[in-house]
């Protein structure tokens, strides 16, 4: 499986032009077409290439924002966008190959060129934090930032995280944290008013769930807004039989529907599986979904990221459950 690294393990994966010529690499190793065991992140930093073989497209990413950052000589540069949100451990859907994303004071004389894209903005002090010694816009400037500039699906994915990080309860939020959270984030799009972007991220702000656990509950969520389900809530109880709940992702409360999203990880991932075999937790699941199909004489529907790519993928998995959209 692709794995994922921190940026702590980033960090010691890296290692500058320098410091492979003192340990006897040869120039011509370390050539962009020169083969071999390195693969040239960016201007004069280096992995090993089996070091990134695997890895996941995220991680990939936190290796070459560490490797921009490590060549920055000074200035006001920070990480932002995607790549802060990165930095901060924020989830990506359909994450791909794309630049480092920093931020630059408006007017500064830095063009973007090859893996690095340039925004020139102006940030307040408290916009700018670091984590783990890394220079990046703060959690929400990022969530702002990203849901100014990128998809919903990716957008809905940060701020539901972020959210959920801010105001989470267990499987629940603090309605008053989330409130809050959402009255600052209002402050910050008021402020940007006629910018590009804006406009948007004033509905992803609004449209942000802190209950939302995954990713793949976020995209599932947004679809089926826009099939024009509204009646929906997220992380329902189920009693269960032993005295501890169940928790549904999404509740479709008109059509007496479950949506879960399923993943692929808890039954591929050894470590999600605990000391667990693959069949056992097959098995856990199907006396869950039975149990909750019972209690509740709801539908139990599934489905993974295949079946949340559009509205309409999505329309298609509800109608093989006799599920139809709202009129």
């Amino acid at each position: 499986m692709a794995r994922d690294i921190t940026l702590c393990q980033a960090r010691d994966l890296l290692h500058s032009r320098g410091e492979l010529l003192d340990r006897d690499v040869r120039p011509r190793r370390l050539r962009r077409d020169g083969g071999g065991e390195w693969t040239r992140l960016h201007r004069g930093m280096y992995v090993t290439r089996d070091a990134v073989d695997d890895l996941r497209p995220a991680s990939l990413h936190r290796l070459e924002a560490l490797a921009v950052v490590a060549r920055m000589r000074g200035g006001a540069a920070v990480l932002s966008h995607l790549s802060a949100a990165v930095v901060h451990g924020l989830p990506q859907y359909r994450f791909g190959r794309t630049p480092v994303e920093l931020t630059v004071p408006a007017g500064s004389r830095a063009p973007s060129r090859g893996r690095v894209r340039r925004h020139q903005d102006e940030l307040d002090a408290t916009d700018v934090v670091e984590v783990e010694g890394i220079r990046c816009t703060s959690l929400e400037r990022t969530v702002f930032d990203v849901a100014r500039t990128c998809g919903a699906e990716v957008a809905v994915a940060c701020a539901d995280a972020a959210l959920r990080r801010e105001a989470g309860r267990g499987h629940g939020v603090d309605p008053a944290a989330q409130d809050a959270w959402r009255e600052r984030m209002r402050e910050r799009a008021a402020r940007a008013a006629g910018r590009r972007g804006v406009t948007g991220a004033r509905w992803v702000i609004e449209f942000a769930d802190g209950r939302a656990e995954l990713p793949g509950e976020s995209v599932s969520r947004l679809q089926l807004f826009r099939l024009g389900f509204r009646d929906m809530d997220l992380q329902v109880p189920i009693a269960g039989p032993t005295g501890r709940d169940y928790f549904v992702d999404i509740a479709l409360r008109d059509r007496r529907t479950f949506w879960e999203f399923d993943g692929e990880a808890k039954y591929r991932d050894p470590a999600l599986r605990a000391d667990a075999t693959l069949e056992e937790v097959l098995l856990a699941e199907k006396r869950r979904e039975d149990w909750i199909r019972g209690t509740t004489q709801w539908r139990l529907c599934r489905g993974g990221f295949r079946d949340i790519t559009s509205p309409e993928t999505l329309a298609a998995r509800l109608a093989a459950f006799g599920v139809t959209p709202p009129s």
